[in-house]
């Protein structure tokens, strides 16, 4: 017979495995995934969740408390990064994408379903490396104390629904973690100091190390401000931290970066990257997409 209860939902996604099947192999890559996915499981149980089921390299969780799963996704992302460092250098590749709602579900034979469960499904699609998102009803249930682990993100539009959704995003001391990027071949970008950013042709304003972090986006709070419909109030934010500048997307439509000299587009969707030398930066569309708002960018080292 199905039961109905109030449940907090949780993915958890592990991506980036089929690099590490061909840089490892493939028994050295699926005891990686196997041995983490375990884990994974073990943290849930430890934080008086159940396993639904297993989904290739991740999971769908459930939690009597919201506070629990936060704790619990907390501790996976602790637990793969211990796992990484202790991994092949292939390992590396891999990050960890966790989304939660709350809501009445319903059980029948082992599995789960209910809104809560495709929000949070869904809320996948949003989310970056190695980030948690929850919704507000999960955000709502939380005790202060665990609220103020959480950032306020735009409201995003989430597939096949159509009010949007309010999401919240853990904050993993990102003061302390190297920011992802999708370039490998700029591993030591000289230490910076300043950072130009200028829309269009204008002549741009400089904003030192001291004055980070910076809000780019269509909000007049913003620090810099930018008039345009694909970019999202709170679109992107920089940070320094380490001696670099680090880019992170934050809107519903996306942030791209185009560095000069080099032709690929690097796609931020909730995700970092670490900017160097000078180039593009596309709010809401691609860099060659005449609807995106465009940025011009130059890193001003210390001299």
């Amino acid at each position: 017979m199905p039961l109905a209860r109030d449940r907090t939902v949780m993915f958890a996604d592990l991506r980036g495995s089929t690099g590490l099947y061909g840089s490892l192999g493939n028994t050295q890559a699926a005891e990686v995934v196997t041995r983490t996915v375990g884990l994974l499981s073990q943290v849930v149980a430890k934080h008086e969740g159940a396993v639904v089921k297993t989904l290739g390299d991740g999971l769908m969780a459930v939690f009597a408390k919201p506070w629990r799963a936060v704790n619990a996704a907390y501790e996976m992302q602790e637990s793969l990064r211990r796992i990484v460092t202790g991994s092949p250098s292939g390992a590396t590749a891999l990050c960890l994408y966790i989304t939660a709602a709350h809501g009445e579900i319903v059980e029948v034979d082992g599995d789960c379903f209910g809104d809560a469960v495709n929000v949070a499904a869904r809320l996948l699609d949003h989310a970056g490396d190695n980030e948690v998102l929850i919704t507000e009803s999960v955000y709502e249930r939380l005790r202060a104390d665990d609220r103020r682990r959480f950032k306020s993100l735009e409201k995003l539009h989430l597939r096949g629904r159509v009010e949007p959704c309010r999401v919240y995003r853990l904050e993993l001391g990102r003061d302390d973690a190297a920011p992802s990027t999708l370039f490998t071949d700029f591993a030591d970008p000289p230490v910076s100091e300043g950072i130009r950013l200028a829309l269009d042709e204008t002549p741009g304003t400089v904003f030192g190390s001291h004055s980070m972090p910076v809000l780019i986006g269509r909000s007049p709070e913003c620090a810099f401000c930018v008039d345009n419909s694909r970019v999202s109030r709170s679109h992107a934010r920089i940070e320094w931290h380490s001696g670099h500048f680090h880019l992170t997307d934050q809107s519903s439509n996306g942030t791209f970066v185009r560095f000069t000299g080099n032709p690929e587009t690097v796609v931020l969707r909730r995700a970092t990257c670490t900017l160097h030398g000078s180039g593009l930066i596309g709010l809401g569309g691609a860099p060659a997409d005449p609807r995106s708002a465009l940025l011009h960018f130059e890193i001003i080292a210390s001299q």
